[in-house]
């Protein structure tokens, strides 16, 4: 199996940052990606900022490929738009590496070969077979291993509160967004102005869809599940990701200047809809949010493991994520969001040689920085190389954050941002992780909810 090619899915930052790894380690990769161009998810929020500088976003075996065909780093403290980020770096990326990167190539099944999930034979010596559908017919690939870099983004969490759409819901999809608009474009900005704008969602992606609909809607009602704001804004000045911090204290603002109206404990239910096609957002305890222009539904993704059915692989049963990763990024312990450096070993499973990685190795847990994606990609090549003490190995330091994150428990008030408590630049809560993972750390990174 060593001739075979490790198979890639998704050439976003994660996938194509592994096909690097995997380069440099002399190992094939192929990338797989169902869209027509590389970053094509990044593509789809093209216009929103990130608060991650460039320095934080180039992965480092990705740098070396790209500056041998004299590709020139960006300034390292500037923050892209997710459209400068494909397009300085993501597709030249695709490009630098060629025909690995095969585009409109849709993976619907990995198995191992001749064997479905309930066979035990063979598992450990027979190779994996990626099932592919392109504009030109099915096809199968034959694979050493398999690497799902595909992440999230096609698998929006719903407004209903209870992880299903609510009632309604999908009959009014007209009215209803699930990532930031783009108020750049005069359609979309037309969509909202003057209108009365509902923003599902406590993440930061609600809090930048807040700032920005706060200069154009007539009014803003901001739904949380959770019971009160809280640490909601994140830690302002204390986040050692400057532009995150400001994006918190940016909407903290909106909401103090009386521009938006907070819900909190809002678990909606029902969509009702009158015959000017307006809406009615109702909770499951009766509060109900009338005359509703437009819905932006900002509340997480969750990963499609439907293709992944023939393989065995160890989830989590709340967060779909790696059991052994599931206790590091859990919101519902880590109301500070401490993560420690992981790689190969927290991401393995017991199907052989099949790893998920990036974004959709958190399963539902929120807010997930490339950085991390990039440890463990590298950490994942050396293994598949044989390097098993690089691939033990932490290369990754990440900023100390100071923020909050996670909703803490769910009807409970979080920790407020100004109290000190777990919030304090540089701190960290070691008494929330659960004893089995309680070991020395390089770095610390963010969980929001």
């Amino acid at each position: 199996m060593v001739k075979l090619p490790v198979v890639v899915v998704g050439a976003g930052p994660v996938g194509l940052a592994a096909a690097a790894e995997l380069l440099e380690r002399g190992l094939d990769p192929i990338v797989l990606e169902r869209g027509a161009a590389a970053g094509a998810a990044v593509a789809r929020w093209h216009h929103v900022r990130l608060f991650s500088r460039w320095a934080e976003l180039v992965a480092p075996a990705a740098r070396r490929l790209l500056e041998k065909g004299g590709w020139t780093h960006p300034a390292e403290d500037e923050y892209p738009t997710g459209e400068e980020w494909a397009g300085r770096y993501l597709r030249p990326l695709a490009e630098a590496l060629g025909a690995r990167v095969r585009l409109g190539a849709e993976v619907v099944g990995v198995a191992r070969r001749g064997r479905d999930r309930v066979v035990d034979a063979g598992r450990d010596t027979e190779p994996l077979t990626v099932h592919v559908r392109t504009t030109g017919g099915e096809e199968r690939i034959t694979a050493t291993a398999v690497v799902d870099a595909s992440g999230t983004w096609g698998s929006p969490n719903p407004l209903g509160g209870d992880g299903l759409p609510a009632m309604g819901e999908a009959a009014a999809a007209d009215r209803i967004a699930y990532q930031v608009p783009n108020l750049g474009d005069e359609s979309v900005r037309a969509r909202y102005a003057g209108r009365h704008v509902v923003v599902a969602g406590s993440g930061h992606s609600a809090l930048t869809a807040l700032v920005a609909l706060a200069a154009v809607a007539s009014s803003i009602t901001w739904l949380l599940r959770r019971g009160a704001v809280g640490s909601t804004f994140g830690g302002g000045e204390s986040d050692q990701l400057p532009a995150r911090g400001a994006l918190g204290l940016a909407a903290r603002a909106a909401v103090e200047s009386g521009r938006i109206t907070v819900v909190t404990g809002f678990r909606a239910e029902q969509v009702e809809r009158d015959a000017n096609g307006r809406l009615t957002l109702v909770s499951a305890d009766a509060q109900r949010v009338s005359d509703v222009d437009e819905a932006v539904v900002l509340t997480g993704f969750r990963p499609d493991l439907s293709w992944l059915s023939e393989l065995r692989l160890d989830l989590d049963a709340t967060l779909q994520a790696p059991v052994a990763l599931a206790p590091l990024i859990d919101p519902n312990v880590h109301s500070c969001g401490t993560v420690y450096p992981h790689g190969v070993k927290e991401l393995a499973h017991p199907e052989p040689n099949v790893y998920l990685a990036g974004m959709k190795s958190y399963g539902r847990a929120p807010t997930f920085l490339a950085m991390t994606g990039y440890e463990q990609v590298r950490s994942i090549a050396a293994a598949l190389a044989g390097d098993r003490a690089a691939a033990e190995r932490v290369e990754l330091v990440l900023p100390e954050t100071g923020v909050c994150g996670g909703a803490g428990l769910f009807d409970a008030e979080p920790d407020s941002a100004e109290s000190g408590g777990c919030c304090g630049a540089g701190s960290t809560r070691l008494s929330a992780t659960p004893p089995a993972v309680q070991r020395s750390r390089a770095a610390t990174v963010v969980i929001g909810s």
